[in-house]
């Protein structure tokens, strides 16, 4: 197991939590421009998941360990190509992991509410 010091903190650094902004967007061939049934079963198997997530009028924010959040990812594309026909899909993410204090998705919305006020 890898490990990695900050200060006199170790983490382990193998599966570390992540914090991710998704935003997964079919590319329909037919049937209008609507995709929000294709991103409504998105947002769906996100939920299933147990991660801590945020839906937002872009995307969804997702936290967890690296490996659960990617594999999700995989399983959000695989269930618009197996389960609703989507022969293309583009997506996009930003993603960041932290170290040296814990960081959760509401942490980081009540500090900015905080700077809000």
């Amino acid at each position: 197991m890898l490990r990695h010091t900050i200060g006199r903190f170790c983490y382990n650094v193998t599966n570390p939590k992540v914090m991710v902004d998704l935003c997964v967007v079919p590319m329909k061939e037919t049937g209008g421009t609507s995709v929000s049934k294709e991103v409504a079963a998105v947002e769906k198997i996100i939920r299933s998941s147990g991660l801590k997530t945020q839906l937002h009028a872009y995307g969804t924010n997702i936290e967890g360990p690296w490996d659960e959040v990617f594999q999700l990812v995989k399983e959000c594309h695989l269930e618009l190509h197996n389960r609703h026909g989507v022969a293309r899909i583009t997506s996009s993410m930003r993603f960041g992991t932290r170290l040296d204090k814990e960081s959760t998705i509401e942490g980081k919305m009540q500090s900015l509410e905080d700077k809000l006020a």
